[in-house]
């Protein structure tokens, strides 16, 4: 789009210019039909300041947000790009589509399956394509999972440009968990054009999360900051223009090509950032190509022994064949867990079976499994198009199981790697199957090796298999293949991976036999073992190579295992599972089979007031410390529902009074269409045994004091995003008292501070849904009504 040495200025905020404009509960997309010349103006204000890039005021404009609108989302999308083009026209600006979050919780904390929303996302560039917009952005995404949906139906239906950004918070993580390095990896390997950050905070409080990804990016990055955080009462932002400008003109050193501003900035800001960035030119630092693999909050580099669990195959366990022959994948989720509980860092997934639909039942253990362990996955799979949807709803980047020197293979499963940005497990076969001696395999891994370069898949994504053969009956090839390993790690610098347990078949005492083999293949370079980790024997011989090969420095990592160690059997791991742990980990078949299990001994009272609650707190307590994150949170909540669910009924059948700590309603207030924080404190509350009722969002006051009176409802929820609802927070409460002044008010929301809430008169200010929880516990006891 411009030179390489060229910085390209952005706009500024849409949202903070058109305050003065809209009326309360209107769209801002609203303006772009109603109101084009105000459109126009802000556009033409900020390409008088510099911009070269304008973003058309489109954040809202998908089917979900415009869903009670009069408007359609292409009508919406045409007119905003035509604002647009006017404004730039004769100027050389470049139009860009901009497309925000859809505004409902993805799968699988939330009910947006992955297909709906590429559908919208999809919708949002048909139209602004066919209205002639010059590049797409999609800015301020929390989810990872979201962010990928919308990079492919940019890419599958476009041949545009694409700018990505997501929003982080202080510590460094989305909303959702995201960590930068997800986020970038992901990104770069669906092929956007440049990557990076806005809103949410400040220049100041971005930079080290700017520098972050700045070491791992090797694309040019994008920054729109904040002009700082607003004050509630005022609206308006605590930095002024000389602060942003220096602060931006810090982060332009950093290899940020594209600056501009976000929340709080008008083109005073650009103009100013602009004169501070005179002088500079724009580089690119380098960075260093890693091996890994990743999930949405995870990423697992193969920068040292990464175990692979090998147990989620249906190959001769009964178990896994009768889980997916019913499409019932508990046991599934059970293996997963487990394995991760016992040292494997990337876990392998295979659900070939005579009858098996893998083309459906794949992605389905796909989305199942990642919902219960942040671990990546290896997809074991030689059907392309049951990959292919593997790879599609994938959260993150994974590794394909596998391509082989083959032409059918390449052909098929390389393009597949390329396009969604995945790993590959190398095997060294071809149509004359598996070669006899070493050299023929190291032949073959090179060719596969050049022919993923020509997709610009490089050597650090290929994870070469010199393929172990029973010993039992090809002893003589033992050695082969340690030989090969050997040379192609020296060869090609690449990662190397093995079936270990292949070596015993047919032999007794196998254990014996898969350790043993186990560290020559390590001595011979293995990085990526593909083992059963319950097996300690071989855990435990990764854990000693790691000390005598110097991997484990000072021997730390032993010292702190066998350090006054009890010997565990996998039957002693099966006893200590409980109720606690199946909340924790989401898991729905085992928290129902716990509780069914738990009633026998313990009265309803007893199971919520000694299990579910105390679960929910650990878990609660876990989320607060950052040790997981939101989509956990929720699904534990998810997992405690089902136990909820359980009781309820057990009581309707008893004629007994429901389960109840107490009713709480919740809305958010009138002239604001954001739920997804009010959705997710529901849900928490939900699982807390509290009745939930929900007015939705955008809803009048007079409606939510009509529904307090009607439901004797002692504690109200209300939720605002938006600067200029504030006002009808303020309002809401004001009515909600004079009507029920006994009625307890709780508020949260991005731009509430707590000593704000109070002079709006809330009873309290409610940070995160964690808080709504403490929050709900005052009013109504920690005992609640039950």
């Amino acid at each position: 789009m411009v030179k390489n040495n060229d910085f390209v200025f952005l706009d500024g905020a849409m949202g903070t210019m058109i305050q003065d404009y809209i009326d309360l509960g209107e769209r801002p997309e609203d303006l772009n039909i109603t109101r084009p010349e105000v459109i126009r103006d802000i556009h033409k204000s900020y390409i008088d300041a510099g911009s070269k890039i304008i973003y058309t005021n489109t954040f809202g404009a998908n089917k979900f947000k415009l869903s009670d609108s009069i408007y359609s989302t292409e009508e919406i999308i045409g007119a905003a790009v035509d604002n647009a083009k006017k404004a730039a026209k004769n100027t050389g600006a470049l139009v860009a589509l901009d497309i925000g979050p859809l505004g409902e919780m993805m799968e699988p904390s939330g009910p947006l399956k992955f297909e709906a929303a590429y559908d919208a996302f999809k919708e949002v560039v048909i139209s602004g394509v066919k209205s002639g917009c010059d590049l797409i952005v999609i800015e301020t995404m929390t989810d990872l999972y979201e962010l990928k949906a919308a990079i492919l139906a940019a890419r599958e239906n476009s041949d545009l440009d694409i700018l990505t950004t997501m929003t982080f918070e202080a510590n460094g993580r989305t909303f959702t968990g995201v960590s930068p390095t997800c986020f970038v990896y992901l990104a770069e390997r669906l092929g956007v054009t440049a990557l990076g950050v806005n809103c949410s905070l400040g220049p100041i409080e971005l930079y080290p999360i700017v520098e972050e990804i700045s070491k791992i990016s090797s694309l040019p990055l994008i920054v729109k900051a904040n002009a700082g955080l607003p004050d509630p009462v005022t609206g308006n932002y605590d930095l002024k223009e000389d602060l942003f400008s220096s602060s931006m003109a810090k982060l332009a050193d950093l290899g940020v090509k594209y600056i501009g501003g976000c929340c709080g900035t008008n083109p005073n800001y650009i103009k100013e950032m602009i004169k501070s960035i005179s002088g500079k030119e724009y580089k690119k630092t380098k960075v260093e190509s890693k091996a890994f693999a990743s999930t949405a909050t995870n990423t697992v580099f193969i920068d040292d022994i990464r175990i692979i669990g090998e147990r989620i195959n249906p190959t001769g366990k009964k178990n896994i064949q009768h889980s997916l022959k019913s499409k019932d994948l508990s046991f599934l989720l059970r293996e997963a867990v487990l394995q991760t509980n016992h040292g494997a860092e990337i876990l392998d997934v295979n659900v070939g079976f005579p009858g098996i639909d893998e083309t459906e039942l794949l992605p389905q253990a796909i989305k199942e499994i990642q919902a219960v362990t942040d671990a990546p996955i290896q997809i074991d799979c030689s059907n392309p198009k049951a990959i292919e949807n593997a790879l599609r709803v994938y959260n993150g980047c994974p590794i394909i199981n596998s391509v082989n020197g083959t032409e059918e293979s390449m052909d098929a499963i390389l393009p597949l790697a390329a396009k969604y940005g995945a790993s590959l497990v190398v095997l060294t076969l071809d149509e004359d199957g598996i070669p006899e001696t070493a050299e023929k395999r190291i032949e073959i891994a090179e060719k596969v090796i050049n022919r993923a370069s020509e997709l610009n898949i490089g050597k650090e994504r290929l994870f070469v298999d010199a393929l172990t053969l029973t010993a039992s009956a090809e002893q003589a090839s033992v050695k082969k293949t340690l030989d090969a390993m050997r040379i192609m790690k020296e060869k090609f610098g690449v990662k190397l991976t093995l079936g270990v347990s292949n070596i015993s078949f047919g032999l007794p005492n196998r254990d014996l036999l898969n350790s043993g083999f186990l560290m020559m293949a390590l001595q011979s370079g293995l990085d990526l073992p593909i083992i059963d980790p319950l097996k300690e024997e071989m855990t435990d011989m990764i854990n000693c190579y790691r000390v005598l090969s110097a991997k484990d420095v000072d021997s730390g990592d032993y010292i702190q295992k066998y350090s006054n160690m009890v010997k565990k059997t996998v039957s002693d791991e099966k006893e200590e599972e409980d109720i606690f742990s199946a909340i924790s980990k989401g898991l729905k078949k085992d928290t129902e089979a716990f509780t069914l299990e738990l009633l026998k001994e313990n009265s309803e009272l007893e199971l919520v007031e000694n299990f579910l609650i105390p679960a929910l707190d650990m878990v609660g307590d876990d989320y607060e410390k950052g040790n997981i994150f939101l989509p956990q949170l929720i699904r534990a909540a998810n997992a405690s529902q089902v136990a909820f669910e359980i009781i309820k009924q057990r009581l309707r059948d008893s004629s007994s009074d429901p389960v109840s700590k107490g009713k709480i309603l919740l809305a958010t207030v009138k002239g604001d269409i954001h739920d997804i924080g009010k959705n997710i404190v529901k849900v928490i509350l939900e699982n807390y045994g509290y009745d939930i009722i929900d007015l939705g969002r955008d809803v009048d006051p007079e409606k939510i004091a009509e529904s307090v009176v009607n439901s004797e409802i002692n504690l109200v929820g209300l939720s605002a995003l938006m600067t200029t609802s504030l006002d009808s927070m303020k309002n809401t409460i004001m009515r909600v008292k004079e009507v029920s002044p006994n009625s307890k008010i709780m508020v949260g929301g991005a731009v509430l501070t707590a000593d704000y809430s109070k002079k709006i008169g809330a009873d309290f200010y409610a940070a995160d849904a964690k808080a709504s929880v403490e929050i709900a516990r005052k009013v109504f006891g920690k005992e609640g009504e039950i």
